[in-house]
C-alpha cells in the first residue's frame, strides 16, 4: 500500500478504534527522513574512534591503547543509542486515516507521546507540496490538512507518495461527508 503501507499490529499502540471505525491507511514518514541520519550517525561513530586507535596505536606501552579501545566503546554505545531514538521517532511517528478520522501520533522516546485527531467531515483543505529533484525523483512530500478541529493544522511531513494518499484521504473525507449527511 502506498505510504509506508498498513501494519494493523501497529495500530493499536497508535490509537483505540471506535466502535465501527476501520483502518484505512497507515502513513510514516519516508525513507530518506531516516537514512542519512543513520549515515551521519555511523560517521560520528566512525571517525572519531578510528582517529583514536590510529593515534594510541603509535603510543608506547598497553595502557594508552586500552584507554582508547574502552573510550572507543563507550562512544560507539552512545552514538548506537542516539541512532535508535531516531529509529524509533521515524517508525512511531505516524499517521492513521481510519474511516473516520486522522490521527496524528509522535513518539519520540519511550516517556512522550503526543496524540491528536480529527473527524474526517472537519478536514476542510488539503493541500499536497512536492518540491526539487529529490522529493519528485524519490516520490515524497509533505500534505498540509487544514481541519475546522481544535488543532487547525496536520503537517504530514516527508511522507511517501503524497499524491496517492491525498487521493486515499480524499476519497475516505468523501464517503464520511456521505454517511454523515441526513436525510431530508
Amino acid at each position: 500500500m502506498a505510504a509506508g503501507g498498513a501494519r494493523g499490529a501497529h495500530v493499536a499502540t497508535v490509537v483505540e478504534l471506535q466502535p465501527g471505525e476501520r483502518q484505512v491507511l497507515l502513513c510514516r514518514r519516508h525513507w530518506i527522513a531516516l537514512y542519512p541520519r543513520l549515515l551521519v550517525d555511523l560517521l560520528i561513530a566512525a571517525i572519531p574512534v578510528a582517529v583514536l586507535l590510529w593515534a594510541t596505536s603509535r603510543a608506547e606501552g598497553v595502557r594508552p591503547q586500552q584507554i582508547a579501545i574502552a573510550a572507543s566503546v563507550v562512544w560507539v554505545i552512545v552514538i548506537a543509542v542516539r541512532a535508535y531514538f531516531h529509529w524509533y521517532r521515524w517508525r512511531n511517528d505516524v499517521w492513521l486515516i481510519t474511516n473516520q478520522r486522522l490521527v496524528d501520533s509522535i513518539r519520540p522516546h519511550w516517556f512522550h507521546r503526543e496524540v491528536s485527531s480529527a473527524d474526517l467531515v472537519d478536514i476542510q483543505d488539503v493541500a499536497m507540496l512536492r518540491s526539487g529533484v529529490l522529493q519528485t525523483s524519490l516520490d515524497f512530500g509533505d500534505l498540509n490538512v487544514q481541519t475546522a478541529s481544535e488543532q487547525q493544522r496536520f503537517v504530514l511531513a516527508k511522507i511517501a507518495d503524497p499524491a496517492a494518499v491525498l487521493t486515499i484521504l480524499d476519497r475516505t473525507r468523501d464517503e464520511a461527508r456521505r454517511g454523515s449527511v441526513s436525510p431530508a
